[in-house]
């Protein structure tokens, strides 16, 4: 697709390179297409919640990354399962970046600004500072549900609180130009908060493709029998209490293995619970290991689980972006999930799904269903694939995001 003259792209984040979120394909990839891609960030610390080695509020503040130039807005380390910091973390982000969106404006005229949205919602506040100024698009790719995660993720109960989120939220929203959102039944809860109907445009997350990923990449002798993967962060919307119950209650059953590959707020939880249950022979944990492991992982693992909490109606419309990376490796799916994701598993027909913590029906179905036929489970990840293939490859969801920023052209922009 041909790039208009006007070509810089301004991307605003709290998460970028090093730190492995889908802001850095945008990034990258946009670069490849012809764009100059300049990324608003904050100092790498996430998932560790401390500063990574080499980065600190007077090393590496702006540096080139593949082309792409980076600003690293002061923020506050996240630190780990602390409130208070997560809280700072945030809002001394959303501040300096403002800060330096007002910096940069002056110096730049961008053709659009770009927000990946994971949580927090105030990443969007330097957002529209830049697309006020500059009278340019801003495009608003959703990816988390506020103030509803405050609730879900952060336990926070206060009204006030929730009601500012809220309030943030909608200022957010009424300044958007196209609010991106990755799944289908972010639609649903946007608009209570107000008629964007014109502005929603379905954009997915995607997914490297696993298969054409060299899988050498030496990971531990894992367990014989039938081995159930579930790979990613291990935290409290993943509803791994429920998750552990199954595997508790399959014990007897020594040819499945549980396998968890990943690292998080609740791990430690499913180390004590294997001590105390003694679940040493079912149930193994792994620890964080980075992205080129994956490959040797999936393809020696026989299921993929994914599971979600679903007491919130937010959750229960995530899609979280490892269905998609599922979905390319070839194999067949479990899903403990309702909602979007458990839509997507049947409408693909890649494997089976249960409700949202129902660690019963989860042992039920790999007991009495996929291990009676394991040859039928086996073939429902060739249609994953092929769902992936049409939907979910980063090469079409980039081209889809350049079609969106090309049909608002700056000249034809209304502020």
């Amino acid at each position: 697709m041909l790039v208009m003259r006007n070509n810089k792209i301004l991307i605003i984040t709290q998460y970028f390179f090093p730190e492995n979120f889908k802001s850095n394909d945008l990034a990258f990839d946009l670069q490849k297409a012809g764009y100059k891609v300049h990324v608003l960030t904050g100092i790498p610390n996430y998932p560790e919640g401390e500063y990574y080695k080499g980065y600190n509020i007077f090393q590496r503040r702006i540096e080139t990354i593949n082309g792409v130039k980076v600003f690293r807005s002061f923020q506050m380390p996240r630190g780990k399962n602390n409130k208070i910091k997560l809280i700072l973390n945030y809002l001394t982000f959303a501040f300096f970046a403002s800060i330096w969106a007002l910096f940069l404006c002056l110096f730049n005229k961008y053709r659009c600004v770009i927000v990946h949205e994971p949580s927090p919602i105030t990443q969007g506040i330097p957002a529209v500072l830049v697309k006020k100024i500059q009278k340019i698009p801003l495009y608003f790719w959703v990816l988390d549900i506020w103030p509803d995660a405050m609730k879900s993720g952060g336990g926070v109960t206060n009204q006030s609180l929730l009601s500012l989120a809220e309030k943030v939220t909608i200022f957010i929203y009424n300044n958007c130009t196209k609010i991106l959102i990755s799944s289908k039944g972010f639609k649903q809860l946007i608009m209570r908060q107000g008629n964007y109907e014109d502005k929603i445009i379905y954009y997915p997350n995607w997914s490297d493709d696993i298969l054409k990923m060299d899988d050498s990449y030496p990971i531990p002798e894992l367990p014989k029998g039938f081995k159930i993967l579930l790979a990613g962060n291990l935290g409290k919307s993943q509803n791994l209490d429920a998750v552990i119950n199954a595997a508790n209650e399959l014990r007897d059953v020594k040819d499945v293995k549980w396998l968890f590959v990943g690292d998080g707020s609740r791990k430690n939880f499913i180390d004590s619970f294997i001590s105390e249950h003694n679940l040493q022979e079912t149930v193994f944990t792994y620890g964080k290991y980075p992205m080129q492991a994956m490959p040797a992982f999936y393809k020696n693992a026989n299921a993929l689980l994914i599971t979600l909490k679903g007491e919130f109606p937010h959750l229960k419309m995530v899609v979280p972006a490892r269905l998609q990376t599922y979905m390319a490796s070839g194999r067949p799916i479990i899903g403990m999930i309702s909602g979007g994701s458990a839509d997507l598993v049947k409408e693909a027909n890649c494997g089976f799904v249960v409700e949202s913590g129902n660690f019963q029906a989860l042992s039920t179905i790999i007991k009495d269903v996929i291990l009676t036929d394991k040859d039928t489970f086996e073939s429902l990840g060739i249609n994953g694939r092929k769902y992936y293939e049409e939907n979910f490859t980063k090469e079409k969801c980039i081209y889809n995001l350049i079609a969106i920023i090309e049909s608002n052209s700056v000249g034809n922009y209304e502020n």
